[in-house]
């Protein structure tokens, strides 16, 4: 059985890559990674709190580390930091990285460029799904999720905060992807059928900053874990 770890962006796509990948009997997902910005000790593009990425990995039952990343942050200085990690991970047993891209071939190339000569396969649990059909699927399985970042270019700002349900999907414009894919919004994922229990949430300030609409995200209460 080969030992996965996960690029965690804290969002339902990662959260359904780590529902597939805990069908096969080849894989077992022994943990979590994500990258937290040091400046603001959120992950980058959703924008969520450190305090939540760890209630979610309690809840998914998995251990997380957070690799930080200074901000500014370079190209260069980012692979650098990631080449340690790998390195770190091949040496601790671990056999391959998941992701939970779908259909951008760029990134799918680059995190296999990264990975060349590291001793850690590359794997794309969800690549290829039609998105459409996947959204509804998650949806349907119990996956519940808020959209904490939207780009305001190619989606209408009022879609912050919003939950990603049915009638989100029925209001998307067309030409917007069903899963954000294209970088429309990215969300965060607090339920499903891969939590062993959902986590407690509540929706703070809505912000805009460096191009995009942030809906950030306070514990609810009482938190997974905390005392009553």
């Amino acid at each position: 059985m080969k030992r996965v770890l996960l690029s965690w962006s804290s969002g339902k796509d990662s959260a359904w890559a780590l529902h597939l990948l805990r069908q096969q009997e080849e894989y077992d997902v022994v943990g979590l990674f994500t990258t937290l910005n040091q400046a603001f000790d959120r992950i980058a593009m959703h924008g969520v709190r450190r305090v939540l990425l760890e209630a979610q990995a309690q809840a998914l039952g998995l251990p997380l580390q957070m690799i930080p990343i200074p901000w500014p942050c370079s190209n260069a200085e980012y692979e650098r930091i990631m080449a340690s990690f790998c390195l770190e991970a091949r040496q601790s047993g671990i056999d391959a990285i998941a992701f939970g891209d779908l259909f951008l071939t760029d990134i799918r190339q680059y995190r296999e460029t990264q990975l060349k000569g590291t001793g850690l396969e590359p794997l794309f649990p969800i690549w290829g799904l039609p998105t459409e059909a996947l959204a509804q699927e998650m949806i349907a399985a119990g996956v519940r999720a808020k959209l904490t970042c939207v780009d305001p270019k190619r989606l209408a700002s009022g879609f912050a905060g919003r939950d990603f349900d049915e009638a989100l999907l029925g209001d998307l414009p067309e030409g917007v992807d069903p899963c954000g894919e294209n970088g429309e919004f990215h969300s965060f994922v607090y339920a499903g059928p891969m939590f062993q229990c959902p986590l407690g949430i509540q929706a703070g300030e809505i912000t805009e900053r460096d191009g995009f609409v942030f809906a950030d995200l306070l514990p609810g209460f009482p938190l997974l874990g905390s005392a009553p």
